[in-house]
């Protein structure tokens, strides 16, 4: 199992290099970029994330701290609203394609499905990862949709393969994702 993480977390970094070494002309009247300011669930502001399109989807780049340390699960969910403390207002995970949830799944991954956050001892995470099935776009994928979208931290790792959400546990951080200006 720990060597399909390490191959999963290396592809994507790959992904995310080799994202990074080409561009991709926006298309004219449409973002290019979005943010999501995080907050706790007792509504304090603990980070961000920042959304930027690329021709292998969308690299999102998380800043934050006062996160419980170890692995959590973190997902695109389907509105953007993110009432404390539960943060249920989000929704579930965000999937157009009506796919199962989960990487290990063998119908496939729902689009907001993302790689687990590894956060530090010191509750602290910088990093970025790659959601290769959403766009800042037009389209049933674009994560700019008139309800808008969230990011959320769960309290525990996702499993990849639990339904309807990778048994990852309650949801204890969110940010709206909303186009930067």
């Amino acid at each position: 199992m720990k060597s399909g993480l390490l191959v999963t977390a290396g592809l994507v970094l790959c992904g995310g290099l080799a994202w990074a070494a080409s561009a991709k002309a926006p298309v004219p009247g449409y973002p290019t970029m979005a943010k999501a300011e995080l907050r706790n669930t007792k509504g304090e502001v603990i980070g961000d994330a920042r959304f930027v399109e690329g021709p292998a989807g969308v690299l999102i780049s998380i800043k934050a701290k006062g996160l419980p340390p170890g692995s959590h699960g973190i997902h695109i969910h389907e509105t953007g609203a993110c009432d404390a403390p539960k943060f249920t207002s989000a929704g579930g995970h965000f999937h157009p394609e009506k796919h199962d949830h989960g990487f290990m799944h063998a119908t496939g991954a729902h689009s907001g499905d993302l790689t687990n956050l590894v956060v530090a001892a010191d509750g602290t995470v910088e990093t970025e990862l790659l959601a290769p099935k959403v766009t800042l776009q037009s389209g049933t994928a674009s994560l700019l949709k008139p309800r808008g979208t969230a990011l959320i931290i769960h309290a525990k790792a996702d499993d990849y393969k639990s339904q309807p959400a990778g048994d990852a546990g309650d949801r204890i951080a969110c940010g709206m994702i909303t186009v930067v200006k």
